[in-house]
């Protein structure tokens, strides 16, 4: 179909993303430790760049919370200067692994290491910015930020001054998100409540003597290209440690967040390697320019999708609207209170947590995930992300004791034109999900899929998830889905929806 037919949705649903991300660009940024500015540099790149070449059309990509941790410990430990070369070396690294194929793998990291990183990225954020709220800095580490709030709370005296009327400003932030989230009109359903809430606290601190958002007049002298010197860095260790594991989960968080994506619409489905790719030129640019480093971001997405963006040009109007507006309009930015951005943080940190996810892991596939959920979180909140990923792929590692007699997993093909024979033989577990998967993506839009799992003895909660979540997609598209030969929890992979 012509691309101007969806031209009206898709330029409603730009503006949608872009009143979204402008709160979350320059939040996010100022929880990393850096200018507000780094933040609005990265949400251009990843609309006009990134959203023009990447491998999931309606995947918003820019600075994300999942990265904030780890890059405000970056600043503070190496210094701003370090994070261009750093960035240049992800990028690099995540556009090798898109061009060796190798976006299929971190399918295969358990969904109980992903949401348990998230939440404990979200609780490192909370406590983190809930010190903004009283218009100060966050302390070095999450244990710190965690110990010193109750003194922080009860510090607040009856005589006002600038840190309880941040406070204030702060409160109210969070309950007009919360208030407008909830009782907004339908025709207004599409205004995000993060612009409400940043919007309502921006009148409050009117005349008040409040910290406030610093940006440059000009977003061209935000662009801070590296130094040939510090591009000597990359002989540092750590510095090449640091990459890699930006590098690692921007690439994780992107991939599960269009996987996400790919559950909200019936439109095309995400190419995984084009898609990292992509995110590796995105982070390359952002290295060049000393910005922040970008992943495809959930909260933009969905918004994208339920405003009803029908291609890729939407992602990428967004990023121009970001560009736009800053261009021409930066002294708006700098009337909005450092208290409100650090509300909206608080308010997306405490939703990463999902407890809802540890009590499906439960129900469905029993302690074993959950405690794995449990120990990433606690360890990324405890140490650092890097050690509480490691950790969390490591106890994923025990779901392979019972099945260490048989781990191999043999898929057998078969189709006569109006229905596909899937055979499994053996046990599917995270080792085998990138075969899995990629054969059941190979299997024709529309087709009837038969699969006999009579010879498949376990399937792990990885797999399972990813077995759940594509039954249910090609259902949704209106084709039958059979298994025989089933036992046990594999019989009831596609029967309900967590």
């Amino acid at each position: 179909m012509p691309a101007v037919r969806f031209l009206g949705r898709d330029l409603t649903a730009s503006i949608v993303v872009f009143l979204v991300a402008m709160p979350l660009c320059m939040g996010i940024a100022i929880a990393s430790g850096v200018p507000a500015e780094k933040g609005l540099i990265t949400g251009i790149i990843g609309g006009i760049v990134v959203g023009a070449i990447a491998g999931s059309p309606l995947q918003v990509s820019g600075p994300a919370a999942g990265l904030a941790v780890i890059v405000y410990e970056l600043v503070r430990d190496q210094g701003i200067g370090a994070l261009g070369p750093i960035l240049i070396l992800a990028g690099l690294v995540q556009f090798v692994a898109g061009v060796f194929r190798l976006g299929g793998w971190f399918k295969a990291i358990s969904p109980a290491v992903v949401h348990g990183m998230l939440a404990g990225i979200g609780v490192l954020i909370v406590v983190g910015q809930f010190h903004v709220l009283f218009d100060h800095r966050p302390l070095p580490s999450g244990l710190q930020n965690l110990a010193a709030a109750p003194g922080r709370l009860f510090g607040l005296s009856s005589n006002l001054q600038a840190t309880e009327f941040a406070f204030a400003i702060g409160v109210a932030t969070i309950l007009a998100m919360l208030a407008w989230e909830k009782f907004r009109p339908r025709a207004l359903r599409l205004l995000p409540g993060a612009l409400v809430g940043v919007v309502v606290g921006t009148l409050l601190s009117l005349g008040l003597d409040v910290a406030r958002v610093q940006v440059p007049a000009s977003i061209v002298g935000a662009i801070a290209p590296p130094s040939a010197s510090a591009l000597v860095s990359w002989l540092n260790p750590s510095i090449f440690a640091a990459a890699l594991a930006i590098a690692f989960i921007a690439s994780a968080e992107t991939l599960l967040s269009a996987a996400a994506v790919d559950k909200m619409h019936d439109g095309v489905r995400t190419d995984y390697n084009k898609e990292l790719r992509a995110q590796g030129i995105g982070n390359l640019l952002c290295g060049l320019a000393g910005a922040l480093p970008m992943t495809g971001v959930i909260v933009r997405s969905s918004a994208n999708v339920q405003a009803q963006a029908a291609t890729r040009l939407s992602s990428m109007l967004h990023g121009v609207w970001i560009l736009g507006f800053v261009a021409a309009l930066p002294f708006v930015l700098t009337a909005i209170p450092m208290a409100a951005l650090g509300a909206v943080l608080v308010v997306t940190g405490v939703r990463l947590v999902s407890v809802k996810h540890a009590t499906h892991l439960f129900r469905d596939y029993g302690a074993l995930p959950v405690l794995i959920w449990a120990a990433t979180l606690v360890t990324v909140v405890t140490t650092d992300l890097l050690t509480g990923v490691l950790v969390g792929i490591g106890l994923t590692m025990l779901e392979l004791v019972p099945h260490l007699h048989r781990l191999r997993l043999k898929v057998f093909e078969a189709s006569d034109g109006e229905s596909h024979a899937i055979t499994l033989d053996g046990t599917a577990t995270f080792v085998t999900l990138p075969k899995l998967s990629d054969t059941l993506d190979r299997v024709p839009a529309g087709t009837n899929v038969r699969i006999d799992a009579s010879r498949l003895d376990a399937v792990d909660h990885t797999s399972a998830e990813m077995l759940r979540d594509w039954f249910q997609r090609r259902r949704a598209a209106g084709a039958t889905v059979e298994i025989t030969g089933a036992r046990g929890r594999i019989a009831t992979l596609g029967e309900h929806r967590h």
